[in-house]
């Protein structure tokens, strides 16, 4: 497993996050979901989050980043959809009239990768055997 690490944090916080376009209108299509896919790139970039993996299907976006723990996961999902949703919307001027918003409010989010939770829970037990 590889860390990453701040001034004052060591770290690896991966996440599956998963949101939809207002009303799960299929509005991620015709060029909108290539151009979606490098503004989240480019957002990854410039706000140092390890973009791992990302897809674009007609209603639902699939994300799979790693972000700093300080920065912290909700502040990352809501910087990239208000960037993307400002851009596409200005971009692609029809997403306009197909809904009031890009973006519902909410969004799934899991954590991934490390352990599985039965090996953690058994390594914090022993810790006074060892």
């Amino acid at each position: 497993m590889e860390y990453k690490s701040n001034s004052n944090v060591v770290y690896s916080c991966k996440y599956h996050v998963v949101w939809c376009p207002k009303y799960r209108r299929k509005v991620l299509v015709d060029g909108v979901d290539v151009r979606l896919k490098s503004l989240v790139q480019e957002v990854c970039a410039e706000r140092d989050f390890s973009l791992i993996e990302i897809e674009v299907m007609p209603d639902h976006v699939h994300l799979l980043i790693e972000v700093d723990p300080q920065f912290g996961i909700h502040k990352a999902v809501k910087l990239i959809k208000g960037t993307t949703s400002r851009i596409l919307r200005q971009e692609f001027p029809w997403l306009r009239s197909r809904i009031p918003t890009l973006w519902t409010n909410s969004y799934f989010v899991s954590t991934v990768g490390g352990a599985p939770l039965s090996a953690i829970k058994k390594y914090i037990e022993n810790q006074k055997t060892v």
